[in-house]
């Protein structure tokens, strides 16, 4: 239809709708890597590279580091998945990282920048199979989902042999951007950014049950069918095998269990307007944690942003 109309009326309308597919094509792909899909870990493994190699994720290499992100959700040391930096490494990062890490639009761009380097403070890469991500035998995994996205690379090179860079941007890499965007925004949202201020922990503090119920439900209004109820996040990391599609029933199963450790979304509006104001407020306030204690909170660094989102003098 994009191609059809050629219209830069009709263009915005597009990026929207097919950056919004491409999230809620990963988001299927992420069902296959926690083996919720199906029974069968190779048909997990196929449909898993066909989604995510078509949209530039490297399927096992992301696989792989979202496992360490779940066996160690809400663990200072462990956690994989904008995980809080402590106060030395904070302090040591030159003012142009903190820059593009906490100031708003440039953290919704930052998931390409994680599969090539990983966060701040970490080492290593998705695309490598002697990462420190990885272990020895996983390395052929991760060798076959590079290759897989080495070919989706091809094939978008090739096709803009065919019909040009421009056009190569406006049906992919625009719609690839909103993806990447929506992706950060709602990955974040899930561990950050709460009314309250949630902890982290350290040693013996943590443990598997405590770093669960650090996470957050989000309602994101006509989008949680689009994207398969990813907003309903805490029942799936308490559960992680359990398929999108009986998140929100197993929800209202376990909130009497839960209790007063389960904090009900805000309900949103059609839009998620409301998200974005928590997104911001988070960014200027949640910085690093402190570098002791086995139960830290979110601290906030005066002298790099005030909260006009300027430098201090």
């Amino acid at each position: 239809m994009a191609i059809f109309f050629d219209n830069w009326k009709f263009w915005p309308i597009y990026w929207i709708l097919q950056g919004t597919m491409f999230w809620a094509i990963f988001v299927l792909g992420h069902d296959c890597g926690h083996g919720s899909f199906s029974d069968s870990a190779l048909l997990n493994s196929v449909v898993g590279h066909i989604l995510h190699s078509f949209i530039l994720v490297p399927y096992h290499g992301w696989r792989i580091s979202h496992k360490t992100h779940h066996q160690n959700h809400g663990n200072v040391e462990a956690d994989e998945s904008w995980v809080p930096m402590p106060e030395k490494i904070y302090k040591e990062l030159d003012f142009a990282t903190k820059f593009f890490r906490f100031k708003i639009p440039f953290p919704l761009l930052a998931y390409p920048l994680y599969l090539i380097t990983r966060s701040p403070g970490k080492k290593g890469s998705h695309f490598n199979p002697y990462s420190d991500l990885f272990q020895p035998n996983e390395r052929k995994c991760v060798v076959t989902s590079t290759l897989c996205w080495t070919l989706m690379v091809a094939l978008l090179f090739y096709l803009h042999t065919v019909i040009g860079s421009l056009q190569v941007l406006k049906l992919y890499g625009i719609p690839y951007m909103i993806f990447v965007m929506w992706l950060d925004f709602v990955t974040y949202l899930h561990h950050h950014g709460h009314e309250e201020k949630l902890p982290w922990y350290r040693g013996k503090e943590w443990s598997y049950l405590r770093g669960g119920l650090t996470t957050i439900d989000r309602d994101y209004g006509v989008f949680n069918n689009i994207h398969h109820d990813i907003g309903t996040h805490v029942i799936h990391h308490l559960f992680p095998q359990i398929p999108h599609y009986h998140l929100v029933e197993a929800t209202k199963a376990a909130k009497p269990i839960l209790g007063k450790y389960y904090r009900e979304p805000k309900k949103s509006g059609p839009i998620p307007i409301h998200l974005v104001e928590k997104l911001v407020k988070s960014m200027k306030q949640d910085h690093y944690v402190s570098d002791k204690g086995e139960i830290v909170y979110y601290q906030t660094d005066p002298k790099f942003f005030n909260f006009s989102g300027k430098k201090d003098e």
